[in-house]
Order: structure tokens, then sequence, then C-alpha cells
């Protein structure tokens, strides 16, 4: 039973502190901002793709964003996206395209503000500068998700190349599906990560961080399965939304998102605050050694 208790009580505390915390608030604070930065995002993101001259990796980038969230959730969302790819946006250097960054870096500040609350951490550092890292997160954002949505492009005419080369493993199919399922992943751990070192005041190690990097992504999964159940067999908010239906779909499902986020970033400072307790007690209960004569 101890033992037990002792695996329970970091996820205990977290959920104490969580509440304590406004998480409940915070999460929906972030949830609406990260809608809102949505869409100036792939303004942003569409304008550097006609930039370098590959608009068409646009669509593919939205398509693996889109990927792991459920149909029912994303198809209301898909048709007005689309209408913002089908824009044409030549210049990067324009008022709009700037005020696209700055809203689209408007949702990372609202990460920011749930992290610092879950960490308990209190933000010192110059808006000026915060609101630039801002910035520079959609930038490497979007100049990531162009990188992978080439590399998405290119495996299949590498795999028809291989298959051509070696004709039996045609009826493999896997791998492609392994990729894709690979880099949407690697797109969510990365992009964890990166949140967790860099957005909260305060320097955290890899090894403090990776309980509720993996919390969360376990968590996302299965909730964004469980959601879609729930969607297909209870939900209707058709009637109650009418022509909102999908935005407050969308609304709720980023809601459950941010929860689980800010709930992992309490979890690892519940797990680091028991390490330190520990720490402590362990060195306070050092017996002290007096000089010898």
């Amino acid at each position: 039973m101890r033992a037990i208790g002792h695996l329970i009580g970091p996820f205990w505390r977290a959920a104490l502190t969580f509440s304590a915390a406004d998480g409940w608030a915070i999460a929906s604070h972030v949830a609406l901002s990260s809608l809102m930065a949505l869409f100036p995002f792939l303004i942003f993101l569409t304008a550097i793709a006609a930039f370098f001259d590959l608009s068409a990796l646009s669509a593919t980038v939205v398509a693996l964003i889109f990927e792991s969230v459920p149909a029912s959730i994303a198809g209301p969302i898909a048709d007005e996206v689309k209408n913002v790819l089908l824009v044409p946006r030549r210049d990067v250097l324009t008022i709009g395209v700037a005020l696209a960054l700055w809203f689209a870096s408007s949702g990372v500040e609202a990460m920011r503000v749930g992290l610092n609350r879950a960490y308990g951490m209190v933000e010192n550092r110059n808006f000026i500068l915060l609101r630039l890292e801002s910035i520079g997160f959609v930038v490497l954002g979007t100049l990531t998700f162009l990188t992978i949505a080439f590399l998405v492009v290119l495996a299949p005419v590498a795999w028809k190349a291989l298959v051509h080369l070696v004709p039996a493993i045609e009826a493999l199919a896997w791998p492609l599906t392994f990729l894709r399922f690979g880099l949407t992943l690697l797109i969510a751990g990365g992009g964890l990560i990166a949140s967790h070192l860099w957005l909260p005041a305060g320097r955290r190690s890899i090894a403090e961080i990776l309980p509720g990097v993996g919390l969360t992504l376990a968590a996302w999964i299965a909730g964004a399965y469980g959601f879609s159940l729930y969607l297909a067999d209870f939900a209707n908010y058709a009637s109650t939304y009418a022509g909102l239906a999908g935005v407050m779909t969308a609304i709720v499902f980023l809601y459950l998102m941010a929860l689980i986020l800010l709930y992992g970033a309490t979890l690892n400072a519940a797990i680091v605050e028991r390490r330190r307790r520990g720490a402590d007690a362990a060195s306070s209960e050092e017996p002290l050694t007096s000089p010898e004569p």
C-alpha cells in the first residue's frame, strides 16, 4: 500500500495544485487563444510557403495538423482552412502577414501563461523579449511543418523507387502509415518538449519534464479517441448551437487538450517538489560529525 501511495502521490498532489491554481479557467484561455491563433498561423504559413515557391505543401501541412484530430472535429474547420489556403500570398513583408504573425504568437503567449501557472513560476522577463520569443516559436514551427511536409510528399516517391528495385515489398504499405503516424508524434513530442523547456520562467532539465510530456501525449491520443466516440454516440451540438456547432466542438476539444497539457506540467512540478523534499529530508537526517581533537 505504501508503494501505491508513493506512486499515486504526485498525481493527487498535481490534481490539488491544478485546481488551486485555477487550471480549469486557464485551460479555457489557452483553448480559445489557440483557436484564434490557428488561422493567423495558417496565413503566415501560406505566405512563407509561397515565398519559397512551396505553395503545394500548404495543404500537406494542414493534413498533418488535422490528421491526429477526429474527423468530426476537424471537418467543420477544414472547409474554412481551405478557403484560407486558396488566397494567393506572394509577399511576406506586408502588414496583413505581419499582423497574422503577431496574432499567431498570441497562442504561444497563452501557453506561456498556462505553463507558468502550472509550474508555479512568476514571470519577470521583459514582455517585448517574450513576444519576440513567441514570434520565433511561430516562425520555427512554420519552417518545421514545411520541412516535414516536404518529407511526407517525398516519401511516396522514394517508396515507389524502392518497390521498383524490390517488387516483393509492394504489399507492405505499413511503412508509409508508420511514417505519417511517427511524424505526427514527432511534431507533438518535439513541440511539447520545447514548450516545457523554454516557454515558462525558470529552467528545467529534459529528465524533469519527460513524465508530464509522456502523460500528455498518451492522454491526448486517448482523449481524442474518447471525444470522437462521445460526439458520435451522445453529443448533439447542432441542436444546441446550430451554425456554431463546429466552432463549439473545436473549442471543447481544445479545452480538453489544454487541460491535459497543463495537468502534465503540474505533474512535473509535483514530482520535482517531492524529489526536493526527499533530498532536504535526507540531508537533515545526516549525523553531524564533530572535528577530531
